[in-house]
């Protein structure tokens, strides 16, 4: 394994969590990505292609290592855009480190598992390869992958496996599930009326979502690992007015593709409860399901063995609710391996952190795996 430096990666995990890099603000995503090509840029055996960014968002760096062409090789998968907004490293969760805790915004979630990773492919580059190795950092994850997805599955189709550098889970566990995501938005239409002197006039758009957000609510099975859950309402506008507008956000998880099929088709098919009022329904599965396959569990057992190696034993979870960009893969039937980041905890709050010392195993992990792979 390689020699890797437990204090050069404190110090360089922490310069990129300095580079504050919300997906909504492609400058500073692009300048996280400056900071990817600039690890990089003195090795001879790494190609870097660079694609510009489209619908507001910020580029794509691709990496590429070994001989290319012919034979499969592993496709790892680093997300740099995070969910929190500029100005957080100032106010609410400076870049610190606390004993084993390393905190900062996206340090867990995934920029200490991005670096490691890079660490692991720049050292895996650097010897002699029969078989090619990706590495793909994309500025959209957090927002469901709308500009990355097409690309992700592309190259996922031509890898023999993909190693995704989400963080860990439960105390160093991988990930073999997830479940897949559906998101939906509803707009419903009524007719207004003043609320005191034409009441029975109006047809209130909020009632209606009473109603509808009940019915989605409803949906929920637990015994089948089906969740429905209404986010965001938003409707009318002034308290004496019957309000012809309001809509809501729906999020859904499922376990499987059947039932990603039939819950998208029960959401889409809400119709109103007052035939004067209009109820619109968009959306879809935003990620397929991700389940554990046989390849996964091979995959899983060749990393678990590499973890066995450098003395750890690597759980996985068997099922996890968030998605990846590793949903799309896994749904491709490429073997796929996720929570292969740092360890850590507070993914998406203000105590965010991720432990130091399981920075050098997981280098070490995702080394032997890219280069069993």
């Amino acid at each position: 394994m390689g020699d890797y430096d437990l204090e050069s990666m404190v110090a360089g995990i922490s310069r990129w969590v300095s580079i504050e890099s919300p997906t909504s603000a492609p400058d500073a995503v692009n300048r996280m990505l400056d900071a990817v090509a600039a690890e990089v840029a003195a090795d001879g055996g790494i190609a870097v292609e660079r694609i510009a960014g489209r619908e507001g968002l910020g580029d794509v760096l691709v990496l590429r290592a070994g001989p290319q062409g012919g034979a499969r090789g592993p496709l790892a998968l680093s997300h740099v855009d995070t969910v929190h907004p500029i100005g957080t490293l100032a106010r609410d969760l400076p870049v610190r480190r606390e004993g084993d805790r390393l905190y900062g915004p996206g340090v867990y979630d995934m920029k200490g598992g991005a670096y490691l990773a890079l660490a692991a492919f720049r050292v895996a580059a650097s010897a002699p390869r029969t078989t090619p190795m990706t590495f793909v950092f994309t500025p959209d994850e957090e927002i469901g992958s709308p500009t990355t997805r097409e690309l992700i599955e592309t190259l996922g189709r031509q890898a023999s496996h993909v190693l995704v550098t989400e963080p860990a889970r439960d105390g160093g566990r991988c990930v073999t599930a997830r479940k897949g995501v559906g998101r939906f938005d509803v707009v419903i239409e009524g007719r207004p009326a003043h609320s005191g002197a034409r009441h029975a006039d109006g047809r209130s758009a909020i009632r209606e979502a009473a109603h509808q957000i009940l019915a989605v609510e409803g949906m929920t099975d637990y015994a089948r690992g089906v969740t429905t859950t209404v986010g965001t309402v938003t409707g009318g506008t002034a308290a004496n007015v019957i309000p012809q507008h309001a809509r809501f956000a729906v999020d859904l998880r499922v376990v499987t593709v059947a039932d990603g099929e039939a819950y998208a088709a029960r959401i889409l098919g809400l119709r109103s409860v007052n035939p004067d009022v209009r109820v619109t329904v968009t959306g879809g599965m935003n990620r397929p399901p991700y389940e554990k396959t046989p390849d996964v569990a091979v995959l899983y057992e060749t990393a678990r063995g590499i973890a066995a190696g450098l003395g750890f034993d690597l759980a996985d979870v068997p099922l996890t609710g968030g998605g990846s960009d590793g949903n799309f893969t896994a749904a491709l039937g490429i073997p796929t391996l996720d929570g292969l980041g740092i360890d850590g905890e507070g993914a998406h709050t203000l105590q965010e952190h991720g432990f130091v010392s399981s920075i050098v195993p997981r280098a070490q992990l995702m080394e032997g795996l890219l280069r069993a792979l």
